[in-house]
């Protein structure tokens, strides 16, 4: 049976942004995106699926991205549960999110930040350590 097709989950209030992302990812990765612009959203889509990385504003609307993956770390595998743990998360931060970035960095799930305004080559290295490139699935 082929593997599935890695999902990932991006939450930010900026649709260019969200744009943007779904254009780098799946175009040089495999993976499939789904996208909220606020925390509520993305914590019901993750509820109904499983993903494979976790994409969140540290600046959402209506809670931070931190708390938003807080939350889902503690619910995740009681919903999914076929999953060990919740997914590998990445913030995207503006410069003075610096300091919650670094309180959130002790979480290992955390794989890093992607600096805003949008740092495409922050954010390929960010998602080449959790999806695979085209073509090599």
């Amino acid at each position: 049976m082929p593997e599935p097709t890695p999902r990932v989950l991006v939450a930010d209030a900026s649709l260019p942004n969200r744009r943007l992302i779904r254009e780098l990812l799946t175009a040089f990765r495999h993976c499939e995106l789904d996208d909220a612009a606020n925390a509520e959203h993305a914590f019901e889509r993750a509820l109904q699926r499983e993903y494979a990385l976790f994409i969140f504003a540290i600046d959402l609307p209506d809670i931070s991205g931190i708390l938003l993956d807080r939350f889902l770390a503690k619910v995740y595998t009681k919903v999914h549960t076929g999953a060990v743990t919740a997914p590998p998360v990445v913030f995207l931060s503006r410069p003075e999110d610096a300091a919650a970035f670094r309180a959130a960095q002790s979480d290992a799930r955390v794989r890093g930040q992607v600096p805003l305004p949008l740092n495409l080559d922050a954010l390929m290295n960010a998602a080449g350590n959790v999806l695979p490139a085209k073509g090599t699935k």
